[in-house]
Protein backbone atom coordinates (compact mmCIF):
# COMPACT_ATOMS: atom_id res chain seq x y z
CA UNK A 1 0.00 0.00 0.00
CA UNK A 2 2.74 2.51 0.91
CA UNK A 3 5.66 2.92 -1.45
CA UNK A 4 7.18 6.29 -0.53
CA UNK A 5 7.49 6.78 3.21
CA UNK A 6 8.78 9.84 5.06
CA UNK A 7 10.21 8.71 8.41
CA UNK A 8 10.78 11.41 11.04
CA UNK A 9 13.86 10.79 13.17
CA UNK A 10 14.75 12.67 16.36
CA UNK A 11 18.46 12.04 16.76
CA UNK A 12 18.24 12.94 20.45
CA UNK A 13 15.72 10.14 21.03
CA UNK A 14 17.37 7.08 19.50
CA UNK A 15 15.18 4.42 21.13
CA UNK A 16 11.92 6.12 20.13
CA UNK A 17 13.27 6.82 16.63
CA UNK A 18 14.23 3.16 16.24
CA UNK A 19 10.60 2.22 16.99
CA UNK A 20 9.44 4.75 14.39
CA UNK A 21 11.76 3.22 11.79
CA UNK A 22 10.49 -0.27 12.64
CA UNK A 23 6.92 0.95 12.15
CA UNK A 24 7.96 2.30 8.75
CA UNK A 25 9.40 -1.07 7.76
CA UNK A 26 6.20 -2.78 8.91
CA UNK A 27 4.02 -0.30 6.97
CA UNK A 28 5.91 -0.69 3.70
CA UNK A 29 3.78 -2.81 1.42
CA UNK A 30 6.35 -3.68 -1.20
CA UNK A 31 9.97 -4.72 -1.15
CA UNK A 32 10.83 -1.73 -3.31
CA UNK A 33 9.41 0.87 -0.92
CA UNK A 34 11.44 4.06 -0.65
CA UNK A 35 12.31 5.34 2.81
CA UNK A 36 12.99 9.05 3.20
CA UNK A 37 14.64 9.60 6.58
CA UNK A 38 14.24 13.17 7.84
CA UNK A 39 15.60 15.00 10.84
CA UNK A 40 15.21 18.73 11.38
CA UNK A 41 17.86 21.14 12.61
CA UNK A 42 16.37 24.24 14.27
CA UNK A 43 16.92 27.67 12.76
CA UNK A 44 18.69 29.90 15.28
CA UNK A 45 19.77 32.63 12.87
CA UNK A 46 16.80 34.96 13.12
CA UNK A 47 16.13 34.77 16.85
CA UNK A 48 17.90 36.55 19.66
CA UNK A 49 19.22 33.13 20.66
CA UNK A 50 21.12 32.98 17.38
CA UNK A 51 23.38 35.84 18.44
CA UNK A 52 24.89 33.63 21.16
CA UNK A 53 26.20 31.03 18.70
CA UNK A 54 29.40 31.46 16.70
CA UNK A 55 29.22 32.21 12.98
CA UNK A 56 28.76 29.05 10.93
CA UNK A 57 27.23 27.10 13.83
CA UNK A 58 24.10 26.11 11.89
CA UNK A 59 26.12 24.80 8.94
CA UNK A 60 28.14 22.65 11.34
CA UNK A 61 24.93 21.39 12.96
CA UNK A 62 23.50 20.46 9.55
CA UNK A 63 26.65 18.58 8.53
CA UNK A 64 26.73 16.74 11.86
CA UNK A 65 23.02 15.90 11.60
CA UNK A 66 23.66 14.41 8.14
CA UNK A 67 26.44 12.19 9.54
CA UNK A 68 24.35 11.20 12.55
CA UNK A 69 21.29 10.39 10.40
CA UNK A 70 23.38 8.13 8.16
CA UNK A 71 24.85 6.43 11.24
CA UNK A 72 21.36 5.95 12.72
CA UNK A 73 20.12 4.34 9.50
CA UNK A 74 23.18 2.09 9.31
CA UNK A 75 22.60 0.96 12.90
CA UNK A 76 18.80 0.53 12.82
CA UNK A 77 17.96 0.21 9.10
CA UNK A 78 18.42 -3.53 8.93
CA UNK A 79 19.05 -3.87 5.21
CA UNK A 80 16.87 -1.08 3.83
CA UNK A 81 17.68 -0.70 0.16
CA UNK A 82 16.02 2.48 -1.07
CA UNK A 83 16.90 5.16 1.48
CA UNK A 84 17.21 8.91 1.07
CA UNK A 85 18.46 11.11 3.91
CA UNK A 86 16.95 14.57 4.30
CA UNK A 87 18.00 17.32 6.67
CA UNK A 88 15.31 19.91 7.26
CA UNK A 89 16.25 23.32 8.63
CA UNK A 90 13.74 25.37 10.57
CA UNK A 91 10.43 24.57 12.22
CA UNK A 92 9.90 20.81 12.61
CA UNK A 93 6.31 20.42 11.46
CA UNK A 94 6.69 22.92 8.61
CA UNK A 95 9.81 21.16 7.34
CA UNK A 96 8.24 17.70 7.58
CA UNK A 97 5.15 18.85 5.68
CA UNK A 98 7.21 20.66 3.03
CA UNK A 99 9.45 17.66 2.46
CA UNK A 100 6.48 15.28 2.37
CA UNK A 101 5.01 17.37 -0.46
CA UNK A 102 8.35 17.73 -2.26
CA UNK A 103 9.06 13.99 -2.08
CA UNK A 104 5.44 13.06 -2.85
CA UNK A 105 5.32 10.83 0.23
CA UNK A 106 2.26 8.62 0.57
CA UNK A 107 2.87 8.09 4.31
CA UNK A 108 4.52 10.14 7.05
CA UNK A 109 5.54 8.35 10.23
CA UNK A 110 5.98 10.46 13.36
CA UNK A 111 6.55 9.76 17.02
CA UNK A 112 4.46 11.18 19.84
CA UNK A 113 5.15 11.60 23.51
CA UNK A 114 2.45 11.26 26.09
CA UNK A 115 0.68 14.62 26.12
CA UNK A 116 1.11 17.12 28.91
CA UNK A 117 -0.93 20.25 29.63
CA UNK A 118 1.06 22.41 27.23
CA UNK A 119 0.42 19.98 24.38
CA UNK A 120 -3.32 20.42 24.77
CA UNK A 121 -3.01 24.20 24.49
CA UNK A 122 -0.31 24.55 21.82
CA UNK A 123 -0.29 21.23 20.00
CA UNK A 124 2.89 19.22 19.50
CA UNK A 125 4.62 18.89 16.16
CA UNK A 126 3.08 15.47 15.51
CA UNK A 127 -0.45 16.85 16.00
CA UNK A 128 0.23 19.67 13.56
CA UNK A 129 1.61 17.23 11.02
CA UNK A 130 -1.49 15.03 11.38
CA UNK A 131 -3.81 18.02 10.95
CA UNK A 132 -2.12 19.48 7.88
CA UNK A 133 -0.63 16.52 5.99
CA UNK A 134 -1.88 15.80 2.48
CA UNK A 135 -1.14 12.08 2.88
CA UNK A 136 -1.66 9.43 5.53
CA UNK A 137 0.17 9.81 8.86
CA UNK A 138 1.05 7.03 11.26
CA UNK A 139 1.70 8.16 14.83
CA UNK A 140 3.92 5.86 16.88
CA UNK A 141 3.28 6.33 20.60
CA UNK A 142 6.08 6.31 23.12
Amino acid sequence: MFKNILVTIDLDEEENSARILQAAKDAASVDGAKFNMITVVPNFGMSIVGSFFPKGHEEKMIKQAQKDLHAFTAKHGGGLKAVQHVIGHGNIYEEVLAWAAKLKADLIIVGAHRPNAADYLLGPNSARIVRHAKCSVLVVRE
